[in-house]
């Protein structure tokens, strides 16, 4: 089962560009003025003050998993038919769709693993089996759709890559 994506940190804002980190471990970047150029934001829509006003735009905040303004506000209805007011958002998942990997976060864990292991003419089933885990998995972990413990990471490097593993927080 694919994990719905979720924004679990902003890291910068700059302009209109915002870098965030979603919870399947990937750093991305969103350029809202290419977001609103593709939605084709215009005067009367409710983005519109967010395009055309950088201090608008630049009070995003992150709630539950969301980009949230708080200071641009929806009007609608509730089951009763009494007036409700909702803060603008966006829906991560078409965030991460409409965004890029950050480059200067480095490269994700899996290419990195497919890289190291096709520079050894390792096939999935060998560097598997050298690591003691199966070449699903190891496919999975290659396309980023699974998360990794750190101790099965260690087995793959230094057992199944015959590298040195060094995590470095920076």
């Amino acid at each position: 089962m694919r994990t719905v994506k979720r924004i679990i940190k902003i890291h910068q804002v700059d302009g209109y560009k915002v870098w965030c980190l979603f919870n399947n471990g990937q750093s991305r970047i969103i350029d809202f003025e290419e977001v609103f150029r593709k939605w084709n934001v215009k005067a009367g829509d409710l983005e519109f003050i967010l395009a055309t006003s950088l201090g608008a735009f630049q009070q995003i905040e992150l709630q539950d998993g969301t980009f949230v303004w708080k200071n641009v506000e929806l009007e609608s209805t509730d089951e009763d038919g009494k007036p409700v007011k909702h803060s603008y958002e966006c829906d991560p998942i078409v965030m991460y769709e409409m965004s890029k990997p950050d480059p200067t976060r480095g490269m994700e864990l899996g290419l990195m693993i497919r890289q190291a292991r096709m520079e050894l003419g390792l096939t999935q089933e060998e560097l598997a089996e050298k690591s003691g885990t199966t070449k699903h998995y190891i496919s999975k972990i290659e396309n980023n759709k699974t998360g990794i413990e750190l101790s099965t990471l260690s087995k793959i490097i230094e057992g199944g890559l015959g590298k040195s593993l060094r995590i470095e927080i920076v």
